[in-house]
C-alpha cells in the first residue's frame, strides 16, 4: 500500500466515529464472514448473496452499517475539498440535484450545498443505525416491520454520496491513490443493492 493511501485510509480521517458489531453476536459472525468473503479475492458478485439459512435482515443489517462507515471513509478523504464554494449544491452533474429532507428541520426537500447536506445525511444515518428499535443488537430482539424500507432510504442516499464524490472530486481520489479502494468500495455497494433489490433502478442512473 503506498504512503499515500495508508494516509487516507488512516483512522483520523473517518468522518463519523466507526459503528461496530459487538463481538460474540450473531451479527457480528455475519460481519466476518462477509469481510473474510471480501479479503479471499471472491468474486462480489458471489460474496454479496445471502449466505444459506441466514436471515435476510440480519444481512442487510451488516451490509448498512458497513457500508455507511466506507463511504464515511471514502467522503472523509475529500470533504477538505468539498466547501461551500466549491459544491453550493448537492449534485451529481448537471443533470441530477439532490435535495435534503428529514421531516424534522427540512419538511419539504430543500436545496443545500453538498457539505451541509453531507453532514445531516450522516447525522441522520448514525441516528437510524443507532435507535435499537431500528438496529437491535440483542439476541432474540426481532426487526421493525418496515426495517428494509428503512434501509432502501439510507442505502438510497448513501449512493448519492458515491454520485457526488465520483462526478465532483474523483480528481482528489485519483491524486490520493485511492481509486482502486474506492472503485471497489462502489462495485461492492452496486452488487449488494442490486442483489437484493434494495434501490431503485432509475436511482442508480447517474453512474
Amino acid at each position: 500500500m503506498s504512503i499515500a493511501l495508508k494516509q487516507v485510509f488512516n483512522k483520523d480521517k473517518t468522518f463519523r466515529p466507526k459503528r461496530k458489531f459487538e463481538p460474540g453476536t450473531q451479527r457480528f459472525e455475519l460481519h466476518k464472514r462477509a469481510q473474510a468473503s471480501l479479503n479471499s479475492g471472491v468474486d462480489l458478485k458471489a460474496a454479496v448473496q445471502l449466505p444459506s439459512g441466514e436471515d435476510q435482515n440480519d444481512w442487510v443489517a451488516v451490509h448498512v452499517v458497513d457500508f455507511f462507515n466506507r463511504i464515511n471513509l471514502i467522503y472523509g478523504t475529500i470533504c477538505e475539498f468539498c466547501t461551500e464554494r466549491t459544491c453550493p449544491v448537492m449534485s451529481g452533474g448537471p443533470k441530477y440535484e439532490y435535495r435534503w429532507q428529514d421531516d424534522l428541520k427540512y419538511k419539504k426537500p430543500t436545496a443545500l450545498p453538498a457539505p451541509q447536506y453531507m453532514n445531516l445525511l450522516m447525522d441522520w444515518i448514525e441516528v437510524q443505525i443507532n435507535n435499537e428499535d431500528i438496529f437491535p443488537t440483542c439476541v432474540g430482539v426481532p426487526f421493525p416491520k418496515n426495517f428494509l424500507q428503512i434501509c432502501k432510504k439510507i442505502l438510497c442516499r448513501l449512493f448519492r454520496v458515491f454520485v457526488h464524490v465520483y462526478i465532483h472530486h474523483f480528481d482528489r481520489v485519483i491524486v490520493m491513490g485511492a481509486e482502486a479502494h474506492v472503485n471497489t468500495c462502489y462495485k461492492h455497494f452496486y452488487y449488494f443493492v442490486t442483489e437484493m433489490n434494495l434501490i431503485d433502478r432509475k436511482e442508480l442512473e447517474p453512474l
